[in-house]
């Protein structure tokens, strides 16, 4: 299944971009992060992805309940691929919360954007450890 990280700006900072591509060649190629100008524009035709809304009210998960959630997600067989929706420095706005098909906060704390897509993608990384029951995740 594909999964793509869909962030409204760019990673700017070269700090940002190289932890993004050292987690991205740890995946072996199974994540995307994808900029984009509008999510609204993005997510137009995708009817068979599962949109996950990066949401400071949304569910905070444990890193194996985050595993288990992209497991679940996986195993439905109706979606294609999941797409975590990271909003510019103003957030997502209502429209795109209520087309998502979950709210998932990584805590109660705000973050950069840039800073979200980084401690993502690590997560996700971290997530397929967990799945594979490879150490790495305590």
């Amino acid at each position: 299944m594909n999964i793509k990280i869909i962030l409204e700006g760019k990673l700017k900072e070269t700090f940002y971009r190289e932890g993004v591509f050292e987690y991205q060649k740890r995946l072996l190629g199974r994540v995307e992060v994808v900029e984009v100008q509008s999510i609204e524009d993005y997510i137009k035709n995708k009817s068979n992805s599962f949109l996950i809304s990066m949401d400071i009210d949304g569910k905070e998960l444990s890193s194996p309940a985050f595993a288990q959630k992209i497991r679940e997600i996986e195993s439905d067989g109706y979606y294609n691929e999941i797409l975590f929706l990271i909003g510019g420095a103003g957030g997502l706005n209502d429209s795109i919360k209520s087309k998502s098909n979950y709210k998932l906060s990584m805590s109660k704390m705000t973050f950069l954007h840039q800073e979200a897509v980084l401690i993502l993608i690590e997560q996700v990384y971290r997530a397929f450890k967990i799945l594979n029951n490879e150490p790495y995740h305590k």
